[in-house]
């Protein structure tokens, strides 16, 4: 297959490229400053160009606090581009894999969700990205949207590499104890996606690790993998307020990933180890091989 990934200078855009570059795939991976998913012409020259048979949108505004106030700004990015990538796709036959998030729940749920649990966004962000998957679904039968959540990846920024830095200068780290969710390794999540692209089964599907923690679970996991010695102390929601609400609970069951007879993403924790171990096998930055 000749894949074209979009947003592809993000943290799961760059593994998806380095995923499929060890496949018999062809792939490509183009960005903002080569493509506008908002304009129809941008969209339109691109897929003639590539020609793909399958394109996976990374793309998104993800400053969360600061949908909030631009609104119209974020939703330009995940509601318009994914509606304008639907309708470039649909006419030319091409799968389009669109990603979106566990923001679309309002986090009162106290069990996995499932994919047909009924949406209920508390934030713009989590409206905008809702709005997006209604988008793709209206427009293209041939769709896969695709639920992630908690997700870090090799460049950053994320909450791991957050933590480290944090961690290093010294001192206690304050986490929030009250969320709960399912921390994503990119270098899981890349190879399953690519996997749902190869199968080609339209639908919804959530796709995070396995098991589930709270960040301030999180944070002590990173602390001990990471060999330090920081205590990780709980706080709540409420004492580190945020302009949008973050969900209590996003915890997502991978039913349906699993009803195609695929095994579920390695434990979280496994995630992390494998994230810890590959970043500190990388070439410092600016080396030269």
């Amino acid at each position: 297959m000749r894949i074209e990934v979009v947003g592809s200078r993000g943290q799961l855009g760059r593994e998806l490229l380095r995923t499929l570059a060890r496949t018999s795939h062809q792939a490509s991976g183009h960005d903002v400053e080569s493509v506008d998913i908002r304009d129809p012409g941008s969209v339109a020259a691109l897929l003639d160009d590539v020609r793909p048979d399958a394109v996976i949108n990374c793309a998104a505004w993800t400053r969360v606090d600061a949908a909030e106030t631009e609104e119209a700004a974020a939703d330009g990015v995940n509601v318009e581009g994914p509606r304008v990538l639907a309708e470039a796709c649909r006419p030319r036959g091409i799968l389009l894999c669109h990603l979106s998030t566990d923001y679309v729940f309002d986090g009162t749920a106290t069990e996995p969700i499932d994919e047909a649990a009924a949406p209920h966004p508390q934030s713009a962000y989590g409206r905008g990205k809702l709005a997006g998957e209604e988008a793709v679904r209206a427009t293209l039968a041939s769709h896969l949207i695709v639920r992630t959540a908690w997700l870090y990846g090799q460049e950053g920024p994320n909450f791991v590499l957050t933590m480290l830095r944090l961690a290093r200068k010294g001192g206690a780290l304050r986490v929030v104890a009250d969320q709960w969710g399912s921390p994503t390794w990119t270098g899981h999540l890349a190879p399953a996606l690519v996997r749902l692209v190869e199968r080609g089964t339209p639908g919804t599907y959530h796709l995070t690790n396995s098991g589930s923690t709270s960040w301030q679970g999180f944070a002590q996991a990173i602390v001990e993998e990471a060999g330090l010695s920081v205590p990780v102390e709980p706080i709540g929601t409420a004492d580190y307020p945020t302009p949008a609400p973050r969900p209590a609970y996003s915890v997502l069951a991978n039913r349906a990933w699993e009803r195609l007879g695929e095994a579920p993403l390695p434990p979280w924790r496994d995630g992390l180890r494998g994230y810890l171990a590959q970043r500190a096998a990388a070439p410092p930055e600016g080396a030269t091989t």
